[in-house]
């Protein structure tokens, strides 16, 4: 393994990440914004297909930075909750850049959007009669379930069998959907698919693209068809791993666009919803090296990266590279370690048996490709503080775009009773 790889001298530009955590902490997470803006670039030309849209997935980071540069790259948004809307909105997203892709919402949440006039994907034949009571005479779209799936993990994939999303493909469903419809003068103006997270090889997602666009010749006034995202990245750098293969996944997107524009009688839109795949390679996430100790037999490098900082190793057994930065020169003997975090359970894990350079305490480790499903997910679990995050700009100048917490935060919500 090398110590300082391109993908590391990529994301921070040039930058010491010695001098970011000496300014501002550790742990810390550190953003690129060219690679960010590159990877909007990317999914824009995804397809030749003229009428083509990008919504970036919010659920993968939120902070509102991000959100300014993905919607000054000329994309479009998705929400997954009335809080996405609003940070959404609070940097400029109209409601008709934004879909609501709920699952399993309240009626409260609905009214949020529909007061809001943002256009919702509804998950479930029961929801589309709620909504039709809250809000007959307008317009939806309806997310299918396309029998198929992909993912990194079972937890992540969301469409096939023993999934919780969308609507199963069937006659006697499409006839619910339209007796539904009549009933409260709704119109189906989008259909919606959304396959799983971060898959790499292309096939299922194609053969999904193929069975969505047959369900959707059901109805006849389309505006759009949404394929979803899930558009993986290679986590597994330093393995030379590679990631998503673009120009075949256009070519074969290309054809199946087309070809069902031709059939349908209109150059319907079609969507793409990707997260990951536009920040998670953005980032990294800065620790410093706390302990060393050794185990029965198993070394182990405690850092202060707990998984209430970065929970996607523990949630999901999710590889992520790890590089050490080492004050000291020369070359240094590579030894196999687990590298664990700061938190009381035994999952607290960022990488078993993984080989580095020899490190000491104070050394500051870099977890890579962390901007997807990253901050996002940290909590104050063990009652530790969330990481602040840094944003190196264009110009090589990091920014600070959210505070680390105050340790008053801890308890700022709690109302303490009488005794």
């Amino acid at each position: 393994m090398l110590e300082y790889s391109g993908e590391k001298l990529n994301v921070f530009q040039g930058l010491s990440p010695k001098s970011l955590i000496k300014r501002y902490g550790s742990p810390l997470y550190v953003y690129n914004e060219k690679i960010i803006r590159e990877n909007c670039r990317k999914m824009k030309s995804l397809v030749s297909y003229h009428n083509f849209n990008v919504h970036y997935s919010a659920k993968a980071n939120s902070n509102l930075a991000i959100l300014q540069i993905i919607r000054d790259e000329g994309l479009m948004v998705d929400a997954m909750s009335p809080g996405e809307i609003f940070a959404e909105m609070e940097v400029g997203f109209t409601p008709k850049q934004i879909l609501y892709v709920a699952n399993n919402v309240k009626k409260e949440d609905m009214l949020y959007a529909i007061e809001r006039g943002i256009l919702m994907s509804i998950d479930s034949i029961s929801q589309l009669e709620q909504y039709g009571e809250l809000n007959p005479g307008s317009k939806v779209a309806l997310r299918f379930n396309p029998g198929v799936g992909d993912g990194h993990n079972k937890k992540t994939i969301t469409a096939g069998k023993g999934t919780k999303f969308g609507i199963e493909i069937s006659i006697e469903n499409i006839v619910q959907i339209r007796e539904i419809c009549k009933k409260f003068h709704i119109k189906i103006v989008g259909v919606h698919m959304h396959i799983g997270s971060l898959f790499t090889n292309s096939a299922v997602f194609i053969e999904s693209v193929k069975i969505i666009c047959g369900v959707s010749r059901n109805f006849d006034d389309l505006d759009f068809i949404d394929l979803g995202g899930g558009f993986g990245v290679p986590y597994r750098k330093q393995e030379g791993e590679e990631g998503l293969n673009l120009p075949k996944l256009r070519e074969d997107l290309d054809q199946l666009l087309y070809a069902f524009a031709r059939i349908y009688g209109k150059d319907i839109e079609f969507k793409i919803e990707p997260g990951r795949f536009i920040v998670a390679e953005s980032s990294a996430i800065l620790g410093t090296v706390t302990s060393i100790k050794r185990n029965y037999g198993i070394k182990f490098v405690g850092t202060d990266i707990g998984f209430n900082a970065f929970l996607r190793p523990a949630m999901y057994d999710a590889h992520h590279d790890i590089e050490i930065f080492s004050q000291s020169k020369g070359p240094k003997l590579v030894e196999k370690v687990h590298i664990v975090g700061n938190i009381c359970e035994n999952s607290d894990n960022l990488g078993e048996n993984r080989m580095i350079p020899q490190t000491k305490e104070g050394n500051i480790v870099a977890v890579m490709d962390t901007g997807a499903y990253g901050h996002v997910m940290s909590s104050n679990y063990n009652n530790m503080l969330r990481p602040a995050q840094v944003l190196i700009r264009h110009n090589s100048q990091p920014v600070l775009i959210r505070e680390r917490d105050r340790i008053e935060d801890l308890i700022s919500k709690d109302i303490p009773i009488e005794l």
